[in-house]
């Protein structure tokens, strides 16, 4: 597969798979870089998700993963970030579709929704699937316009 550079996020209900899923990524040899929280304690998710975002939207990171309790929050802010197409995603085929139909250059996962082990495997599917194009490829044009 090949290696990303991935900026990753959280609040304090994400953080401890933000924490798995970061060591994960580190051991296949992405480059990761944690944009916070730094431990479960209480706080407010854009302080956090949105900076993934900018980075992700700017170009420094290839790919951006946001966590919270239910994801929906982190996608809500992730996409709010000109360029960054985010997906929350609760299954492998979900993933899957968000890439290869949507370009999604930012994973949303919510740690109360999924269990750990569909979560890290949600991750590496996502890595690895490719933008199909073709008849994608106009409708992702319509979404940036």
């Amino acid at each position: 597969m090949k290696k990303f550079t991935i900026a990753i996020g959280s609040d304090h209900a994400g953080f401890a798979y933000k924490e798995k899923i970061k060591a994960m990524l580190l051991s296949a040899g992405h480059t990761v870089r944690d944009f916070g929280t730094t431990s479960e304690a209480p706080c407010d998710y854009p302080d956090f998700i949105r900076p993934v975002a900018q980075a992700v939207a700017a170009g420094e990171f290839e790919r951006g993963i946001v966590l919270g309790g239910s994801g929906n929050g982190e996608a809500i802010v992730a996409n709010r970030i000109r360029g960054v197409r985010c997906g929350l995603c609760w299954n492998e085929q979900v993933a899957i579709w968000n890439r290869s139909h949507n370009d999604g250059n930012v994973l949303s996962l919510g740690q109360r929704t999924v269990d750990e082990e569909l979560a890290l495997k949600i991750v590496n599917v996502w890595l690895a699937t490719a933008f199909e194009g073709a008849r994608h490829l106009a409708r992702i044009q319509k979404i940036d316009a």
